[in-house]
């Protein structure tokens, strides 16, 4: 149930969910300089399943692993990760921060999605995704650093993302979040523990704990985020989500010391103002359609 009267509760709730992501972001691109995507990916899976098993499984017991459409849930968990592989892997050779901002085109494109399924979509929502994509383009212009083949990679990993939103559209109806979130996990560790076996490396265990922490960031920042929405409405929250994106700057610049360049800012300033926009539209939209 939300709870209106404690919005600013909610506001500091979602800005710590961007800060643990992008906290988790900046220590993937960190094990990915000594470990193979895979493996440090894996761990992070296998992590948070058990996490959650701890976590969950206590108080609502077989539920967590009841679902009415497995399928969905299967495919929901396959995009999630895509996600991960693509995205992680970007880190490689993409900026913190430019990365993130890439990822953000998602409400874009599931509105492109949308449109493509037969929803029906007004002109100031065709004018928020040109913007977004336009946003992309200044952070990707030719001439710049960031002009080369592994900029698809993010890009790969946010039409992944498209498809887990679409997913998750159609499965919050049927079955709980714990739920969802868990077999998604679940998905993951079974369908890594698989592909982990060809990219094995022995962690130290340093670094074997700071894999495992990446399961703990990953799992408290999606409660952070679910909890945020009982105290502040959707519309209330969407101009903090974009906090993800000067948290991953910050840490690009504290930690890799990458500043971006004046194309790549004015890129963040499109696709934040875009998602905002397209935020602004649904909530008015949502508001006519209930009278």
């Amino acid at each position: 149930m939300n709870q209106d009267n404690k919005p600013f509760f909610g506001i500091l709730l979602i800005l710590a969910a961007g800060l643990l992501l992008a906290s988790h972001d900046g220590l993937s691109k960190y094990l990915t300089q000594f470990y193979p995507v895979i493996l440090v990916v894996w761990v992070r899976y296998v992590s948070q399943t058990g996490l959650m098993l701890m976590l969950f499984t206590p108080r609502m017991g077989r539920r967590v692993f009841q679902t009415a459409r497995p399928l969905l849930q299967l495919c929901r968990g396959a995009s999630l990760v895509g996600v991960s592989l693509l995205f992680i892997s970007g880190l490689s050779y993409i900026p913190l921060a430019e990365a993130t901002a890439v990822i953000f085109l998602t409400p874009m494109l599931v509105t492109l999605a949308s449109a493509w399924l037969g929803e029906r979509i007004g002109t100031g929502q065709w004018a928020a995704v040109i913007c977004g994509l336009l946003g992309v383009l200044a952070i990707v212009r030719p001439g710049s650093a960031l002009f080369t083949p592994a900029i698809l990679l993010p890009i790969g990993a946010a039409l992944c993302f498209t498809l887990y939103q679409l997913l998750t559209r159609r499965l919050s109806g049927t079955d709980h979040p714990v739920t969802s979130n868990f077999l998604s996990s679940l998905v993951g560790s079974v369908v890594l523990s698989v592909l982990v076996l060809f990219n094995w490396r022995v962690p130290s265990v340093e670094d074997a704990l700071l894999m495992v922490s990446l399961g703990g960031l990953g799992m408290i920042a999606h409660l952070l985020l679910t909890h945020a929405f009982r105290y502040a409405s959707a519309a209330t929250l969407a101009p903090f989500t974009y906090g993800q994106i000067l948290f991953a700057g910050l840490i690009g610049y504290f930690v890799y010391r990458h500043t971006p360049d004046t194309g790549a800012l004015l890129g963040f300033a499109v696709i934040i103002g875009s998602g905002l926009g397209m935020a602004y539209l649904q909530r008015r939209q949502h508001r006519l359609a209930v009278g």
